[in-house]
Protein backbone atom coordinates (compact mmCIF):
# COMPACT_ATOMS: atom_id res chain seq x y z
CA UNK A 1 0.00 0.00 0.00
CA UNK A 2 0.85 3.67 -0.31
CA UNK A 3 1.17 5.65 2.47
CA UNK A 4 1.54 9.69 2.82
CA UNK A 5 3.53 11.01 6.25
CA UNK A 6 3.47 14.42 6.82
CA UNK A 7 5.64 15.99 9.80
CA UNK A 8 6.92 19.39 11.02
CA UNK A 9 9.64 19.02 13.30
CA UNK A 10 12.48 16.99 14.11
CA UNK A 11 10.91 14.93 16.81
CA UNK A 12 7.81 13.92 14.36
CA UNK A 13 10.80 12.97 11.94
CA UNK A 14 11.95 10.69 14.55
CA UNK A 15 8.86 8.86 15.23
CA UNK A 16 7.74 8.84 11.77
CA UNK A 17 10.51 6.93 10.52
CA UNK A 18 10.28 4.24 13.46
CA UNK A 19 6.08 3.90 12.41
CA UNK A 20 7.50 3.57 8.87
CA UNK A 21 10.04 0.89 9.70
CA UNK A 22 6.88 -1.04 11.35
CA UNK A 23 4.49 -0.52 8.52
CA UNK A 24 7.47 -1.83 6.33
CA UNK A 25 7.26 -5.49 8.68
CA UNK A 26 3.28 -5.34 8.59
CA UNK A 27 3.29 -4.64 4.68
CA UNK A 28 6.08 -5.26 2.66
CA UNK A 29 5.18 -3.95 -0.21
CA UNK A 30 4.76 -0.21 1.58
CA UNK A 31 5.75 2.89 -0.24
CA UNK A 32 5.96 5.89 1.38
CA UNK A 33 5.87 9.73 0.21
CA UNK A 34 6.19 11.99 2.93
CA UNK A 35 6.79 15.75 4.21
CA UNK A 36 9.25 15.22 7.02
CA UNK A 37 13.26 14.67 8.08
CA UNK A 38 16.69 12.67 7.31
CA UNK A 39 15.52 9.82 9.39
CA UNK A 40 12.61 9.20 7.55
CA UNK A 41 14.28 9.23 4.28
CA UNK A 42 16.35 6.97 5.68
CA UNK A 43 13.95 4.30 6.11
CA UNK A 44 12.63 4.69 2.30
CA UNK A 45 10.26 6.49 0.16
CA UNK A 46 10.02 9.83 -1.49
CA UNK A 47 10.89 12.60 0.44
CA UNK A 48 8.88 15.88 -1.09
CA UNK A 49 9.59 18.72 1.46
CA UNK A 50 11.91 18.78 4.69
CA UNK A 51 10.64 19.42 7.82
CA UNK A 52 12.91 22.04 8.06
CA UNK A 53 11.11 24.02 5.74
CA UNK A 54 7.91 23.90 7.37
CA UNK A 55 8.68 25.22 11.15
CA UNK A 56 8.00 28.91 12.15
CA UNK A 57 7.37 29.00 15.64
CA UNK A 58 5.41 31.77 17.26
CA UNK A 59 3.42 34.42 16.34
CA UNK A 60 5.97 36.61 14.38
CA UNK A 61 8.08 34.21 12.49
CA UNK A 62 4.67 32.55 11.06
CA UNK A 63 3.55 35.97 9.82
CA UNK A 64 6.70 37.05 7.89
CA UNK A 65 6.64 33.40 6.50
CA UNK A 66 2.70 33.07 5.64
CA UNK A 67 3.20 33.19 1.98
CA UNK A 68 5.70 30.53 2.16
CA UNK A 69 3.09 28.41 4.52
CA UNK A 70 0.81 28.78 2.52
CA UNK A 71 2.64 27.79 -0.32
CA UNK A 72 3.81 24.57 1.15
CA UNK A 73 0.32 23.69 2.34
CA UNK A 74 -0.74 24.14 -1.36
CA UNK A 75 2.21 22.04 -2.54
CA UNK A 76 1.07 18.90 0.12
CA UNK A 77 -2.56 18.97 -0.91
CA UNK A 78 -1.80 18.87 -4.48
CA UNK A 79 0.94 16.44 -4.09
CA UNK A 80 -1.37 13.97 -2.14
CA UNK A 81 -3.98 13.96 -4.70
CA UNK A 82 -1.67 13.54 -7.56
CA UNK A 83 0.09 10.34 -5.81
CA UNK A 84 -3.49 9.22 -4.59
CA UNK A 85 -2.29 7.42 -1.41
CA UNK A 86 -4.10 4.66 0.31
CA UNK A 87 -3.91 6.81 3.87
CA UNK A 88 -2.46 9.98 4.96
CA UNK A 89 -0.72 9.83 8.25
CA UNK A 90 -0.53 12.98 10.22
CA UNK A 91 2.02 12.90 12.92
CA UNK A 92 1.82 16.15 15.65
CA UNK A 93 1.98 19.44 13.99
CA UNK A 94 -1.74 20.44 14.38
CA UNK A 95 -1.76 24.15 12.71
CA UNK A 96 -1.02 22.92 9.14
CA UNK A 97 -1.96 19.04 9.81
CA UNK A 98 -5.26 19.95 10.61
CA UNK A 99 -5.77 22.10 7.58
CA UNK A 100 -4.63 18.91 5.47
CA UNK A 101 -7.06 16.96 6.99
CA UNK A 102 -9.89 19.00 6.53
CA UNK A 103 -9.20 19.38 2.80
CA UNK A 104 -8.75 15.68 2.22
CA UNK A 105 -12.22 15.42 3.75
CA UNK A 106 -13.78 17.83 1.64
CA UNK A 107 -12.18 16.92 -1.83
CA UNK A 108 -10.68 13.08 -1.63
CA UNK A 109 -12.12 9.55 -0.31
CA UNK A 110 -8.36 9.23 1.31
CA UNK A 111 -8.72 8.07 4.70
CA UNK A 112 -6.60 10.19 7.42
CA UNK A 113 -4.97 8.74 10.09
CA UNK A 114 -3.22 10.81 13.21
CA UNK A 115 -0.53 9.35 14.64
CA UNK A 116 0.52 11.42 17.77
CA UNK A 117 -2.46 13.26 18.47
CA UNK A 118 -2.98 17.36 18.48
CA UNK A 119 -2.79 18.14 22.36
CA UNK A 120 -6.22 19.93 22.34
CA UNK A 121 -6.38 18.99 26.01
CA UNK A 122 -4.24 21.52 26.98
CA UNK A 123 -5.37 25.08 24.86
CA UNK A 124 -7.55 25.09 21.33
CA UNK A 125 -10.06 22.19 22.61
CA UNK A 126 -12.32 23.27 19.85
CA UNK A 127 -10.63 21.42 17.86
CA UNK A 128 -11.89 18.37 18.80
CA UNK A 129 -14.70 19.41 16.17
CA UNK A 130 -12.24 19.48 13.49
CA UNK A 131 -10.78 15.63 14.52
CA UNK A 132 -14.27 14.48 14.65
CA UNK A 133 -15.08 15.43 11.25
CA UNK A 134 -11.64 15.23 9.18
CA UNK A 135 -9.73 12.22 11.14
CA UNK A 136 -10.38 8.28 9.97
CA UNK A 137 -8.71 7.09 13.22
CA UNK A 138 -6.48 8.61 15.68
CA UNK A 139 -3.55 6.91 17.77
CA UNK A 140 -2.65 8.64 21.14
CA UNK A 141 1.09 8.08 22.88
CA UNK A 142 -0.39 9.20 26.51
CA UNK A 143 -2.32 7.54 28.50
CA UNK A 144 -4.32 10.03 29.97
CA UNK A 145 -5.80 11.24 26.71
CA UNK A 146 -8.24 8.11 26.43
CA UNK A 147 -9.98 9.85 28.96
CA UNK A 148 -10.25 12.67 27.41
CA UNK A 149 -11.23 12.09 24.24
CA UNK A 150 -12.94 9.04 24.88
CA UNK A 151 -14.54 10.21 28.16
CA UNK A 152 -15.13 13.65 27.69
CA UNK A 153 -15.70 13.49 23.85
CA UNK A 154 -17.16 10.23 23.41
CA UNK A 155 -14.15 9.96 20.30
CA UNK A 156 -13.01 6.18 19.87
CA UNK A 157 -9.05 6.42 19.75
CA UNK A 158 -6.42 4.04 20.21
CA UNK A 159 -3.43 4.47 23.22
CA UNK A 160 -0.52 2.55 21.20
CA UNK A 161 1.85 3.15 24.27
CA UNK A 162 4.41 6.01 24.06
CA UNK A 163 7.81 5.48 21.51
CA UNK A 164 9.80 7.15 23.76
CA UNK A 165 9.90 4.38 25.75
CA UNK A 166 11.01 2.29 23.19
CA UNK A 167 14.02 4.93 22.14
CA UNK A 168 15.30 4.99 25.74
CA UNK A 169 14.86 0.94 26.62
CA UNK A 170 16.36 0.35 23.05
CA UNK A 171 19.26 2.84 24.06
CA UNK A 172 19.84 1.46 27.34
CA UNK A 173 20.17 -1.79 26.31
CA UNK A 174 22.56 -1.25 23.78
CA UNK A 175 24.74 1.25 26.07
CA UNK A 176 27.52 0.10 28.31
CA UNK A 177 29.87 2.95 28.69
CA UNK A 178 30.82 4.00 32.29
CA UNK A 179 31.12 7.32 33.52
CA UNK A 180 34.98 7.55 33.23
CA UNK A 181 35.13 6.62 29.53
CA UNK A 182 32.38 9.14 28.87
CA UNK A 183 33.74 11.93 30.47
CA UNK A 184 37.64 10.64 28.89
CA UNK A 185 35.45 10.92 25.26
CA UNK A 186 34.01 14.06 25.98
CA UNK A 187 36.63 15.78 27.81
CA UNK A 188 34.90 16.37 30.90
CA UNK A 189 36.45 16.11 34.33
CA UNK A 190 36.13 13.91 37.50
CA UNK A 191 33.15 15.56 38.92
CA UNK A 192 29.71 14.63 38.71
CA UNK A 193 27.39 15.85 36.13
CA UNK A 194 24.26 18.59 36.61
CA UNK A 195 22.51 17.94 32.71
CA UNK A 196 20.91 21.17 31.21
CA UNK A 197 18.38 20.64 28.56
CA UNK A 198 17.54 24.18 28.15
CA UNK A 199 15.07 23.45 24.94
CA UNK A 200 15.23 22.75 21.36
CA UNK A 201 14.57 26.58 19.85
CA UNK A 202 16.71 29.30 20.13
CA UNK A 203 14.26 31.60 22.23
CA UNK A 204 13.86 28.51 24.87
CA UNK A 205 17.95 28.80 24.98
CA UNK A 206 18.07 32.25 24.88
CA UNK A 207 15.62 32.76 27.95
CA UNK A 208 16.62 29.63 30.06
CA UNK A 209 20.06 28.54 29.83
CA UNK A 210 21.50 31.75 31.43
CA UNK A 211 19.48 31.29 34.14
CA UNK A 212 20.04 27.50 34.66
CA UNK A 213 24.04 28.19 34.54
CA UNK A 214 23.55 30.92 37.07
CA UNK A 215 21.39 28.39 39.17
CA UNK A 216 23.57 25.35 39.45
CA UNK A 217 27.07 27.37 39.28
CA UNK A 218 27.04 27.64 42.74
CA UNK A 219 27.59 23.74 43.36
CA UNK A 220 30.82 23.94 42.69
CA UNK A 221 31.66 20.34 43.52
CA UNK A 222 29.16 19.39 39.96
CA UNK A 223 30.39 20.26 36.37
CA UNK A 224 27.79 21.52 34.04
CA UNK A 225 26.94 20.26 30.98
CA UNK A 226 24.49 21.60 28.44
CA UNK A 227 22.96 18.81 25.84
CA UNK A 228 22.93 21.15 22.05
CA UNK A 229 20.21 20.71 19.84
CA UNK A 230 20.29 19.46 16.35
CA UNK A 231 19.98 22.28 14.18
CA UNK A 232 21.81 24.93 16.77
CA UNK A 233 25.49 25.84 15.84
CA UNK A 234 27.74 25.99 18.94
CA UNK A 235 28.02 29.92 18.29
CA UNK A 236 24.36 30.59 19.21
CA UNK A 237 25.38 29.00 22.65
CA UNK A 238 28.51 30.44 23.25
CA UNK A 239 26.82 34.01 23.45
CA UNK A 240 24.75 32.71 26.48
CA UNK A 241 27.11 30.25 28.67
CA UNK A 242 29.64 33.60 29.06
CA UNK A 243 32.64 32.98 30.88
CA UNK A 244 31.28 29.64 33.13
CA UNK A 245 32.77 26.52 32.85
CA UNK A 246 30.03 24.82 30.80
CA UNK A 247 31.02 22.49 28.72
CA UNK A 248 28.52 21.99 25.42
CA UNK A 249 27.55 17.94 23.92
CA UNK A 250 26.05 17.41 20.67
CA UNK A 251 24.20 13.92 20.00
CA UNK A 252 24.78 12.48 23.06
CA UNK A 253 21.54 13.61 25.31
CA UNK A 254 21.21 9.89 26.15
CA UNK A 255 24.39 8.95 27.52
CA UNK A 256 24.68 12.65 29.06
CA UNK A 257 20.82 11.16 31.30
CA UNK A 258 22.48 8.07 31.90
CA UNK A 259 25.44 9.79 33.77
CA UNK A 260 23.63 12.52 35.11
CA UNK A 261 23.16 13.45 38.74
CA UNK A 262 20.40 15.66 38.39
CA UNK A 263 19.13 17.38 35.50
CA UNK A 264 17.25 21.48 34.54
CA UNK A 265 15.04 20.30 32.01
CA UNK A 266 13.05 22.76 29.61
CA UNK A 267 9.41 21.22 29.30
CA UNK A 268 8.55 18.88 26.49
CA UNK A 269 10.01 15.60 25.78
CA UNK A 270 12.77 16.31 27.92
CA UNK A 271 11.13 15.52 30.90
CA UNK A 272 10.08 12.59 29.94
CA UNK A 273 13.46 10.78 28.71
CA UNK A 274 14.49 12.50 32.21
CA UNK A 275 12.04 10.31 33.89
CA UNK A 276 12.71 7.47 32.17
CA UNK A 277 16.62 7.45 32.91
CA UNK A 278 15.43 8.19 36.64
CA UNK A 279 17.69 11.30 36.87
CA UNK A 280 15.96 13.88 39.46
CA UNK A 281 14.90 17.04 37.41
CA UNK A 282 13.37 20.57 37.77
CA UNK A 283 11.42 21.61 35.06
CA UNK A 284 11.92 25.42 34.09
CA UNK A 285 10.55 27.22 31.95
CA UNK A 286 11.36 31.23 31.82
CA UNK A 287 8.98 33.49 29.97
CA UNK A 288 9.51 37.71 29.27
CA UNK A 289 6.77 39.18 31.69
CA UNK A 290 6.02 36.59 33.61
CA UNK A 291 3.79 37.37 36.15
CA UNK A 292 1.45 38.49 33.50
CA UNK A 293 1.79 35.06 31.75
CA UNK A 294 1.35 33.18 34.93
CA UNK A 295 -1.73 34.77 34.73
CA UNK A 296 -2.71 33.90 31.60
CA UNK A 297 -1.81 30.47 32.34
CA UNK A 298 -4.22 30.13 34.55
CA UNK A 299 -7.05 31.61 32.58
CA UNK A 300 -6.21 29.65 29.34
CA UNK A 301 -4.28 26.74 29.68
CA UNK A 302 -6.68 23.75 30.48
CA UNK A 303 -4.15 21.32 32.65
CA UNK A 304 -2.69 21.75 35.89
CA UNK A 305 0.93 21.11 35.01
CA UNK A 306 3.04 21.83 31.81
CA UNK A 307 5.63 18.79 32.19
CA UNK A 308 4.20 15.41 30.51
CA UNK A 309 6.17 14.03 33.84
CA UNK A 310 3.14 15.48 35.85
CA UNK A 311 0.54 15.39 33.35
CA UNK A 312 0.95 11.43 33.36
CA UNK A 313 1.07 11.05 36.90
CA UNK A 314 -1.78 12.98 37.43
CA UNK A 315 0.41 14.54 40.13
CA UNK A 316 3.42 16.67 41.15
CA UNK A 317 6.52 14.22 40.52
CA UNK A 318 8.62 17.00 39.47
CA UNK A 319 8.85 20.71 40.35
CA UNK A 320 7.67 22.86 37.33
CA UNK A 321 9.16 26.04 38.17
CA UNK A 322 7.38 28.33 34.97
CA UNK A 323 7.26 32.01 34.48
CA UNK A 324 7.66 34.17 37.60
CA UNK A 325 8.66 31.47 39.61
CA UNK A 326 11.52 30.76 37.25
CA UNK A 327 14.01 32.60 39.35
CA UNK A 328 17.87 32.31 39.60
CA UNK A 329 17.26 31.68 43.36
CA UNK A 330 14.07 29.22 43.18
CA UNK A 331 15.73 27.00 40.78
CA UNK A 332 19.19 27.04 42.90
CA UNK A 333 17.22 26.02 45.92
CA UNK A 334 15.13 23.13 44.24
CA UNK A 335 18.59 22.04 42.60
CA UNK A 336 19.72 21.63 46.49
CA UNK A 337 17.04 19.31 47.27
CA UNK A 338 17.29 17.66 44.46
CA UNK A 339 21.51 17.02 44.66
CA UNK A 340 21.34 16.57 48.49
CA UNK A 341 17.77 15.28 50.00
CA UNK A 342 17.57 11.62 49.79
CA UNK A 343 14.40 11.07 50.71
CA UNK A 344 13.48 13.95 47.65
CA UNK A 345 14.38 11.77 45.74
CA UNK A 346 13.29 8.44 46.75
CA UNK A 347 10.06 10.32 46.30
CA UNK A 348 10.41 11.81 43.02
CA UNK A 349 11.66 8.43 41.56
CA UNK A 350 8.93 6.56 43.27
CA UNK A 351 6.67 8.92 40.92
CA UNK A 352 8.63 8.02 38.04
CA UNK A 353 7.76 4.39 38.60
CA UNK A 354 4.19 5.23 38.50
CA UNK A 355 4.73 7.12 35.20
CA UNK A 356 6.73 4.12 33.57
CA UNK A 357 4.15 1.99 34.97
CA UNK A 358 1.48 3.85 32.57
CA UNK A 359 2.81 4.54 30.18
CA UNK A 360 3.09 0.66 29.62
CA UNK A 361 5.43 -1.63 27.54
CA UNK A 362 7.80 -0.55 24.89
CA UNK A 363 6.66 -1.44 21.25
CA UNK A 364 4.54 2.14 20.46
CA UNK A 365 5.35 1.72 16.76
CA UNK A 366 4.72 -1.34 15.72
CA UNK A 367 1.96 -1.27 17.75
CA UNK A 368 0.41 1.46 15.65
CA UNK A 369 1.10 -0.49 12.56
CA UNK A 370 -0.51 -4.00 13.28
CA UNK A 371 -3.79 -1.14 13.78
CA UNK A 372 -3.18 0.67 10.31
CA UNK A 373 -2.59 -2.19 8.09
CA UNK A 374 -5.16 -4.90 9.01
CA UNK A 375 -7.50 -1.55 8.87
CA UNK A 376 -6.67 -0.37 5.83
CA UNK A 377 -6.71 -3.98 4.27
CA UNK A 378 -10.57 -4.28 5.65
CA UNK A 379 -11.38 -0.85 3.87
CA UNK A 380 -9.80 -2.16 0.20
CA UNK A 381 -12.44 -4.58 0.29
Amino acid sequence: MKYYLIVGEASGDLHASHLMAALKQEDPRAEFRFFGGDLMAAVGGKPVKHYRELAYMGFIPVLLHLRTIFANMRLCKEDIVAWQPHVVILVDYPGFNLNIARFLRRHTHIPVYYYISPKIWAWKEYRIKNIKRDVDELFSILPFEVEFFEGKHRYPIHYVGNPTVDEVSAFRASYHETRDAFARAHGLGGQDIIALLPGSRRQEIKDNLPRMIRAASSFKEYQLVVAGAPGIEPEYYSQYTGGANVRLLFGCTYPLLSHAGAALVTSGTATLEAALFRVPQAVCYYMVMGKVVSLLKRCVLKVRYISLVNLIAGREVVRELVADQMTVRQVSDELRSLLYDSARRREMQAGYDEVIRRLGEPGAPARAARIMVPLLNKGLK
